[in-house]
């Protein structure tokens, strides 16, 4: 109808893809930290089985997200933004996906060359993706953590980004994402 409001809310499926993948690098997070100062133990070797598992979790699910965006394309952004806000917006969006895609799969590689298996909670391993390869370990787990660092870069602009529009402009770009509010259709 003309003069109508463009939808400005995530579907249901969008935000649900959203908080679970943020809720399981949050987990990731701690995790890591507890899991690479443990002595050689089964505990320790429990842990970064479930820390791959969440990591290859994560990519999945981002992958479907992604399709899903695609499909689904993303709300606007508010007009008020100016268009170095929206670039950024867009920017940091992206390096997000990049960084939830990039870090499982260097996890993975450094696993591969470390020569310790993949599996998804134990349901099944996944193959290895290079033979074992010390270098290569040392060089792939190093971008890991590089990675790790860009994500709570990003995460925190982003998160960041999500309160200002809350708190400073109230533009409602934080409620298109918070399950319940602001009522309306959905996409």
């Amino acid at each position: 109808m003309p003069g109508q409001q463009p939808d400005r809310r995530y579907s249901n499926l969008a935000r649900l893809f959203h908080w679970t993948i943020a809720g399981l690098i949050l987990c990731q997070v701690p995790l890591a930290y507890y899991m690479i100062d443990l002595p050689l133990s089964p505990d320790k070797l429990a842990s970064y089985a479930l820390h791959k598992s969440i990591g290859i979790t994560i990519f999945s699910l981002s992958a479907v997200r992604l399709a899903w965006r695609w499909i689904h394309p993303p709300p606007p952004l508010p007009a008020t933004l100016s268009s170095t806000q929206q670039r950024a917006a867009r920017l940091t969006h992206w390096v997000l996906y990049l960084v939830v895609f990039a870090m499982p799969m260097t996890g993975w590689l450094s696993s591969s060359a470390a020569n310790f298996p993949v599996s998804l909670f134990g349901w099944f391993t996944l193959p290895d993706l290079v033979a074992p390869d010390r270098d290569l370990h040392e060089a792939l787990e190093l971008s890991h953590r590089v990675l790790a660092y860009l994500l709570a870069t990003a995460f925190t602009l982003h998160a960041g980004a999500a309160l200002y529009h809350q708190f400073v402009l109230r533009d409602g770009v934080l409620g298109a994402m918070l399950p319940g509010l602001f009522g309306g259709k959905t996409r």
